[in-house]
């Protein structure tokens, strides 16, 4: 298998960028990019590990989740996961993020990349809490680049389409994947029951 090794060969693939492309990337939130961030409640976060890695991991909550400080900044909250904490490692270590912003049943998509700084500010977590919880950490984002994204791959896959989905019965548990990627002796409706009781207590 050979493969595409210089940029100037990948650019003789592909035509040029049009000029819609280039201008549609902005350095500040205007308008319509913030009425989006208040409907959207979810994203995907890409960092890099220090080991060169790419970590992609997802963000959700109530629309509108990641609040608007300024033009230039929106704030995540964090909420309680599994603790391995990839992410805001990452962010430790090389502050570069992005992210892609999502409504659900719209195929458009919003694009931010930035530089992110974790703080545990208590009026910020607090201001970010939920169900009088407040946030267990806030990564702030500086935004460098904002853009929307078309709807093409969300077409072609049919994302937002029941019709297209498959039956949840195709794929196993997480409790039946869970003990088999980790060769773990347990029971799997005990795990199924943990799980579905920590989603029911440990959201926020």
């Amino acid at each position: 298998m050979d493969f595409v090794e210089t940029v100037d060969d990948l650019r003789k693939i592909y035509r040029p960028a049009s000029e819609g492309a280039r201008r549609k990337q902005l350095t500040a939130l205007e308008p319509h990019s913030r009425r989006f961030l208040s409907l959207s409640p979810f994203a995907v976060v890409g960092t890099q590990g220090p080991d060169g890695l790419g970590d992609v991991t997802p963000r959700g909550d109530g629309p509108g989740f990641a609040q608007v400080l300024d033009d230039r900044t929106i704030a995540l909250p964090d909420r309680p996961g599994n603790n391995r904490l990839d992410t805001l490692e990452n962010i430790l270590q090389n502050p570069a993020v992005g992210l892609i912003f999502m409504i659900p049943g719209m195929n458009e998509t919003l694009r931010i990349n930035g530089r992110a700084r974790i703080t545990v500010d208590p009026d910020l977590c607090a201001q970010l809490g939920m169900n009088g919880r407040p946030a267990l950490s806030v990564m702030v984002v500086e935004i460098a680049e904002v853009y929307m994204h078309c709807s093409k791959a969300y077409i072609r896959s049919g994302l937002w389409k029941p019709d297209t989905w498959p039956d949840r019965k195709e794929m196993p548990t997480l409790g039946e994947i869970l003990r088999d990627q980790t060769a773990i002796d347990a029971d799997v409706q005990k795990l199924d029951a943990g799980l579905e009781e920590n989603y029911r207590t440990q959201l926020w």
